[in-house]
């Protein structure tokens, strides 16, 4: 038998403390875990939940898989009632799936203080509700609960469950770690012990491992070694408490490392739309994180990865980020050298290979910058600028100044708007059209601005974004989260004004208070940072990422909260 890749992410995973999926949720989920190449998709507990059982009705006529399975999970029958007559085997009947996932208790201990049973009678329930699905045309795996927990404490009865499961004709049973207590070594002893006791072999056993020590990929990729041939796991190891094993990055391991075929030709570079889908469908923020997935799982920032990524990117990358639909990434910071520097510009287009000089001083330029508490390390709307704008020109460094603009080496002149300098388009003739307020004067040429303060440059005055100090840091208050402003938490940036003067705000980090920095230069800001807001009447405060980002074709400015 091949592998058996089983998600559970529409069962296990949906007791996360957060997640509610709606059945058009789980609808959704269903098709993108299809496409990503899993075997079976266990959705639910028809019987016990109403809207698990919607589910099944509703995804006989809509939905349409191509490589998994739909897999009713519930438990064996009660003690003391047949399975034929167990309303809740029943409920697993009506759901007409092809596979059912049946739980039984493997711990002699909770057999004997939860189920209130002796371990004959759980020992006949299993055997009993097997052959009973099994006479129904289902095929049936059998998830042990507590499996590895009871087999420490005395692995005679674990070994029991498996084998009466097995004699009455599950096709798989599956090991589960239910508490998430194990570690690798744990695992395969347990397994290693467990074949040799009874004779069987991986391809009728399964693994099934929670996440509470950090070790659930680790337990499934040590089960698998041991010859273990179907693991369960979840999209992105959402699951109760701590989560269960993630599904891309054991998939990921298994076939990339252990050069397993696991999914079907063509799917392992789905991985990061499909995660990314079901994040947003679970209304959970994509772990940056997340192994193989996350935005920064192949970001670089230290200069001495740089400069052996410009020789081979392998060198500093475990794997192709191509090969799971990722990309490589170069972070701009004050740890940077001039290989970042070079390898930042070519992924924005620019060639710099052949200059030392511009690559020296832009890096010089950034350092410093950085030391005075700017951060391009989100900032790629700065550093894109200012690198064209230093270009060939031999000219300082100007976070945010785009070619041709007033103000930039060969460009249009600036001008200053009350207490803030800002870059426009139009010529001294056409002041009615723009509105310009009479009296202002043009801003400074290049060779004037070749070293800009750039702090200095003046206060961004939009809406809440308030400063009262000539540094130029403009404090952002928030009062209702997701929100600027107060007045029932509506959005209050001036949007025409912004789009209308063309400021720019840069973003600075201080860790205690989100501020914005007025930068002289147009374009548009894609930048993350958090900020803080209170809640009136309740002296309570909270803090949430936020972005605050310029349009690049409508010049529009938005502030969009990304927080809870």
């Amino acid at each position: 038998m091949g592998y058996q890749v089983f998600d559970t992410t529409l069962r296990d995973g949906a007791q996360r403390e957060g997640i509610t999926y709606s059945v058009v949720d789980k609808l959704a989920i269903a098709r993108l875990l299809d496409e990503f190449g899993v075997g079976f998709i266990e959705g639910g507990w028809p019987g016990a939940m109403p809207k698990d059982t919607e589910f099944f009705e509703r995804a006989r006529n809509e939905l349409n898989l191509k490589h998994a399975l739909l897999v009713a999970f519930g438990s064996t029958r009660k003690a003391g009632v047949r399975a034929a007559a167990d309303p809740q085997v029943r409920g697993l009947l009506d759901a007409e799936t092809p596979v059912v996932c049946l739980v039984a208790k493997s711990d002699i201990r909770h057999v004997e203080r939860a189920l209130r049973t002796t371990g004959a009678e759980n020992l006949e329930m299993v055997r009993d509700t097997v052959a009973h699905f099994l006479a129904e045309g289902r095929r049936v795996f059998l998830d042990c609960e507590h499996f590895f927990d009871g087999y420490r404490f005395a692995p005679e009865y674990p070994a029991s469950v498996v084998a009466a499961a097995l004699e009455a004709g599950a096709e798989r049973v599956v090991m589960c770690d239910t508490n998430g207590g194990m570690v690798p070594s744990r695992i395969t002893a347990a397994i290693t012990d467990l074949m040799g006791r009874l004779g069987v072999t991986g391809d009728e056993l399964g693994i099934h491992c929670q996440n509470d020590t950090s070790c659930a990929v680790a337990n499934t990729v040590a089960a698998v070694e041991a010859g273990v041939t179907h693991f369960q796991c979840t999209a992105n190891g959402y699951g109760e408490r701590p989560g269960n094993a993630d599904l891309f990055a054991t998939v990921a391991n298994l076939q990339l490392k252990l050069g397993l075929p696991v999914l079907p030709e063509g799917c392992l570079d789905q991985m990061v739309r499909v995660s990314h889908a079901i994040a947003e469908i679970a209304n959970i923020a994509p772990d940056t994180h997340q192994a193989y997935v996350g935005a920064a799982a192949f970001a670089h920032k230290a200069g001495l990865h740089a400069s052996a990524i410009k020789v081979d990117p392998l060198l500093y990358n475990h794997v192709e980020p191509s090969v799971v639909g990722n990309d490589m990434r170069i972070l701009v910071t004050e740890m940077a050298g001039r290989a970042s520097i070079e390898l930042k510009s070519r992924e924005l287009g620019l060639d710099l290979a052949g200059h030392p000089e511009t690559l020296a001083r832009v890096t010089d330029k950034v350092k410093e910058l950085e030391a005075q508490g700017w951060s391009f390390e989100a900032a790629d709307a700065s550093f894109e600028p200012g690198t064209r704008g230093t270009g060939y020109r031999d000219a300082a460094v100007h976070p945010g100044v785009v070619p041709g603009d007033r103000g930039a080496p060969g460009g249009r002149r600036g001008r200053v708007r009350g207490d803030r300098q800002a870059l426009g388009r139009r010529g001294a003739g056409d002041r009615d059209r723009r509105r310009q307020r009479p009296g202002q004067r043009a801003g400074r040429g290049a060779a004037q601005r070749a070293d800009p303060v750039l702090p200095d440059a003046g206060r961004v005055r939009a809406g809440r974004l308030q400063g009262p100090d000539p540094g130029g840091v403009a404090r952002h208050r928030r009062d209702h989260p997701g929100t600027a402003g107060d007045r029932g938490g509506r959005t209050r940036l001036d949007h025409r004004r912004r789009a209308r003067e063309r400021g720019r705000g840069e973003l600075a980090r201080d860790g205690r208070r989100a501020h914005v920095r007025a930068d002289p230069a147009v374009g548009r800001i894609n930048s993350a940072y958090t900020a803080r807001w209170s809640l009136p009447g309740t002296g309570c405060t909270a803090t949430a990422p936020t972005r605050i980002r310029r349009s690049a074709r409508t010049r529009s400015s938005v502030m969009r909260g990304i927080g809870p």
